[in-house]
């Protein structure tokens, strides 16, 4: 009933006077103590772990490094399911996409689990003020005025959705793939203006406006950004950060997809660098570089907020991408939707007031950890059947003995290369990737990182006995997470 009244701020007139007195009595115990700490909760669209303090010697991103410097920097940090509104959902609810049913774009988590109760939904019930400000479920890039797409009315107090002259001044956009929709295409403008004109500036504002009015009460407060989601646009000086003549696309072997599987390469991208030349390609990574250092900025805006109000002592940051995301890797892919340490492995980094240690930890964790995570540090109660657990004790000693795993799932739609829908199901430890097409069938990868960190050799194209014995201790893993079952709900290919 706390919750009732949190969202919508008003009493009814015709409540019995006893059942209001029930309720007085329900808001006193609702109600956050102002010691507790806030969470800060900035998700970051289409990042990939392109950054300093990831060892990308090209990134120029101080304020997120610094943010790394003083909290924990999770190196070896998966996805669910690298896809926009499936990764989102997951995380929200701590629940993985088997449980969640959540595998596109045009479903929304509570068809199949009405009653979740989503992250700041527990922050809520515990007394919390909670507001979204840009992207934090799924929608568009960036929604319309009063479109919220699959946001969750019920995990906010408040939202706010701006809309900059990124998206009135779409129609400069390049686009190097003219037969596609420049959200799905590799496409950019090197913008004219202020960061305070485009959209992701523009959520640092309205982000810092409710931080400063409700500094005195405990808030859960979800900043989106939507870059370096394409079309990728940022203003000119941050393109200037990044010379053509200084970039380089990524080495492949000459036969790096001789021994993968059909199915590992998203449908969208079939063909290596969607048959373009190299020059168009290194502006297209200049122009993801250019968007990276423009977020990095917005962040350090926010992180700036948080000393300028006195409350960064008592502020948990978090700081996640929902997926990763490729730059040309394995001759020519990009973007999203691979099972590849690429497209699995994203930028985590939490900061919290009462950790013991900071700096980086290379263990293995899933981004359905984080949901517990900051329940746990904030000293709130999180409901059962959470997917994941805390990692308060690699923020305390990061080299902790912990034994953790990640399992990152993907659909592929049926195309010409598929003759049906497959489900990918893929498994992270600290030394193997092994990967499987609906379940063997339409083939499966196996990657020995520590002989092989960029997975060029597929050791399950034509398994020796050792790696075969690899392949039967991983497996029952794998499906102890991820069933590998096809859905029978067919995807739109054109949505994705």
């Amino acid at each position: 009933m706390c919750n009732y009244f949190l969202r919508f701020g008003r009493w009814s007139t015709v409540w019995p006077l006893a059942l209001l007195v029930i309720l007085l009595a329900s808001g006193q115990r609702c109600r956050a103590k102002a010691d507790q700490p806030n969470v800060l909760f900035i998700s970051v669209d289409d990042l990939a772990c392109s950054l300093g303090c990831y060892g990308d010697l090209i990134a120029r991103t101080p304020n997120i490094d610094r943010l790394a410097s003083t909290g924990t920097c999770f190196q070896r940090a998966y996805c669910q399911l690298p896809l926009c509104n499936p990764t989102r959902a997951s995380v929200m609810t701590g629940l993985r996409p088997d449980t969640i049913k959540v595998y596109d774009l045009d479903r929304h988590f509570r068809d199949e689990v009405p009653n979740v109760v989503t992250l700041p939904q527990a922050f809520q019930q515990a007394g919390y003020f909670s507001a979204r400000v840009g992207k934090i479920y799924h929608y568009n890039v960036p929604a319309s005025i009063g479109t919220d797409g699959f946001d969750d009315p019920p995990s906010w107090n408040q939202t706010v959705n701006p809309k900059g002259r990124d998206k009135t001044d779409e129609a400069l956009v390049f686009n190097a793939e003219p037969h596609r929709k420049i959200s799905g295409s590799l496409s950019w403008l090197a913008a004219d203006g202020a960061d305070a004109e485009q959209t992701d500036g523009m959520i640092a504002t309205e982000a810092i406006k409710i931080m400063r009015e409700r500094k005195g009460t405990p808030f859960f407060l979800g900043v989106g950004f939507f870059r370096p989601h394409t079309p990728y646009i940022a203003p000119n000086k941050y393109f200037d950060m990044y010379p053509i003549d200084e970039l380089r696309l990524p080495f492949s072997p000459k036969d790096d997809r001789s021994d993968i599987p059909v199915a590992a390469f998203a449908h969208n991208c079939p063909v290596p660098n969607y048959g373009l030349d190299e020059t168009t390609l290194l502006r297209a990574t200049q122009a993801y570089y250019a968007c990276v250092s423009f977020i990095d900025a917005q962040i350090g805006r926010l992180l700036g907020a948080l000393d300028e109000l006195k409350i960064a002592n008592k502020t948990i940051v978090v700081l996640w991408s929902d997926h990763g995301y490729h730059l040309g890797e394995h001759d020519g892919v990009w973007q999203k939707r691979t099972l590849f340490e690429q497209g699995s492995r994203s930028p985590l980094i939490v900061r919290s007031p009462y950790q013991k240690s900071n700096g980086a930890t290379d263990r293995v964790v899933e981004f359905v950890d984080i949901y517990p995570t900051l329940t746990d540090l904030a000293g709130i109660n999180s409901p059962a059947g959470l997917a994941g657990r805390s990692l308060r004790a690699l923020m305390d000693d990061p080299i902790v003995d912990w034994d953790g795993y990640a399992v990152t799932q993907i659909l592929r739609p049926a195309d010409s290369r598929l003759p049906k829908q497959v489900m990918g199901c893929s498994i992270r430890t600290d030394r193997y990737r092994y990967t499987e097409w609906g379940e063997g069938t339409y083939g499966a990868e196996l990657y020995d990182h520590h002989a092989d960190p960029n997975e060029f050799n597929n050791l399950a194209s034509d398994p020796d006995a050792r790696a075969k014995h690899v392949i039967e201790r991983l497996t029952p893993m794998l499906r102890g997470r991820a069933s590998g079952k096809t859905p029978t709900v067919m995807i739109n290919p054109e949505r994705l």
